[in-house]
């Protein structure tokens, strides 16, 4: 094989690696939707906060209500804001 073979395809190779781990890093959030605010009438049980990471670019709030349902809340609303200080 010529030298000039082996860059293309090596530079082949790169780039689908690259596309891949792009398409993987999409999907490594948590939260698909998130909400404004804290569910009416619900008692949280737990509030988990993930930092943003190379795997997902937001800050997501995860809540665990006493009945086990679980839903994100929008980290950038005032609200949610406040309730996470005073969770602190």
């Amino acid at each position: 094989m010529s030298g000039i073979i082996k860059v293309f395809l090596l530079l082949a190779a790169l780039i689908c690696i690259s596309k891949a781990q792009l398409r993987e890093s999409k999907q490594s959030c948590l939260c698909r939707s998130v909400r404004d605010s804290i569910m009416k009438n619900s008692r949280q049980r737990d509030i988990q906060i993930y930092p943003a990471t190379m795997f997902c670019n937001k800050v997501e709030i995860v809540v665990t209500t006493s009945n086990g349902r679980r839903y994100c809340l929008n980290p950038d609303k005032k609200a949610v804001q406040d309730l996470v200080l005073d969770m602190m």
